[in-house]
């Protein structure tokens, strides 16, 4: 082997590490680059667990001639919290691979390398092995590179990687030594990189698209906020306090699955869910212009309830309680940045639009209409042609009664 191109590797890692670079190029450089400098890499993969809502982990795959994708992000493989998500039973099957696997057998027994010359023999050990069988390999290393414990996030405790090669006689002790020199400067250059992702899915996740752009951008400042012009929505369930009290194992699993159905129709629309507040729904619409925000705002509702009515079929013929939803729309401006004490800020908005909003959403019951839009909402562009009125109404808290719209049933 080419120490001087080895040594020559690992500044590169320090570099691509500090640089962001993507896992992936790190990962295909490092294999390029270590076949260079004399290592016969044949086949490669690297796994490192994640924090994300839907995924677990993260795998990149190197090989000359493979047709698996480079980049594949997996599911759980805990079968409780797989259970808690009522994932479907096919996800179970993941588990079952998993717990086959050589890195299982390594946490089980506390190693960091494990290292099986491939024959049909010893590839019906773990799962995976007849695969890199097939396709040429005759030598399989796995290894954990651990973190110390304060560098522990979540279940994401190391990076785990396998490598392979075509060598009949497969890896020297020379090349697995080499190996091992190398590979915890890859397993910190992916650390660092993963870390950097997972902050930004962290902070989108739990404050929302915009205001985790903004959060990581540095606006973190207690005050700092500006003053913007928005379509606001503010929708919740119908009947949600009968449904905890009746049935209160079913209040997540409803919630889970109304979120789905709403948010989803927000985010395809452009708009932004700014917070959750027990059953209810705090989006914004932002946009160049208002009638672009309105008319995407009025896109949202129609998909949101769409998805509602075919979730409520889906629930009920599956036995569970169905309810609706009620939505306010409004526009107007609104402070939009950090509320709160020195260290427990919330990125949200504030402002009498807001509070308008609310008080709309709230009128749905007494007026008996799933969608209650605001005059203001309505006499932006042509958005009137679109809705009826329901008649005038005064609303809680606000100073001055308002006529109030629907969504035209016939447009």
């Amino acid at each position: 082997m080419d120490e001087r191109l080895l040594s020559e590797l690992s500044a590169w890692l320090l570099q691509a590490g500090l640089a962001g670079r993507a896992e992936i190029e790190i990962v295909s450089h490092f294999c390029e680059r270590s076949v260079a400098a004399g290592l016969p890499l044949g086949r490669a993969q690297v796994f490192i667990d994640t924090l994300h809502p839907v995924h677990e982990g993260r795998l990149f795959r190197w090989g000359p001639g493979s047709n698996d994708p480079p980049l594949l992000d997996y599911g759980r493989t805990d079968p409780e919290l797989l259970a808690a998500a009522g994932s479907d039973p096919k996800d179970f099957e993941a588990v079952d691979r998993w717990r086959r696997s050589a890195f299982y057998r390594m946490l089980q027994t506390g190693e960091s390398m494990l290292r099986r010359r491939l024959t049909p023999a010893t590839a019906a050990e773990f799962t995976l092995l007849w695969d890199w069988l097939e396709s040429g390999m005759s030598d399989y290393v796995a290894m954990i590179t651990r973190f110390a414990p304060d560098g522990v996030i979540g279940e994401m405790d190391g990076v785990y990687s396998a490598w392979g090669t075509r060598a009949p006689d497969g890896f020297t002790d020379g090349q697995i030594a080499g190996l091992k020199r190398i590979v915890p400067a890859l397993a910190l250059a992916i650390k660092a990189v993963s870390l950097a992702r997972m902050t930004g899915t962290l902070v989108e996740t739990y404050l929302g698209r915009d205001a985790g752009r903004r959060v990581l951008q540095g606006r973190i400042v207690r005050g700092l906020a500006e003053r913007i012009d928005t379509v606001i929505w503010f929708s919740d369930l119908r009947g949600f306090t009968r449904i905890t009290d009746t049935t209160p194992e079913q209040v997540i699993p409803l919630l889970n699955d109304y979120a789905d159905a709403i948010f989803s129709a927000i985010h395809a629309n452009g708009g932004d869910v700014v917070k959750l507040i027990g059953d209810g729904t705090l989006a914004i619409f932002t946009a160049e212009d208002r009638a672009h925000a309105c008319d995407a705002a009025l896109s949202a509702a129609i998909a949101a309830r769409q998805n509602v009515a075919e979730l409520k079929k889906r629930r009920a013929a599956e036995g569970n309680p169905v309810t609706d939803m009620y939505l306010g729309l409004h526009v107007g401006e609104v402070f939009h940045g950090n509320v709160g004490s020195r260290d427990r800020l919330d990125f949200t908005v504030v402002g009498p639009a807001v509070n308008e909003a609310s008080r709309i959403a709230e009128m749905c019951r007494s007026v008996d209409q799933p969608v209650l839009i605001s005059a203001a909402f309505a006499a932006v562009g042509d958005v009137k042609d679109r809705l009826v009125s329901v008649g005038r109404y005064a609303l809680r808290g606000v100073s001055h009664s308002q006529e109030l719209f629907t969504l035209d049933p016939g447009g």
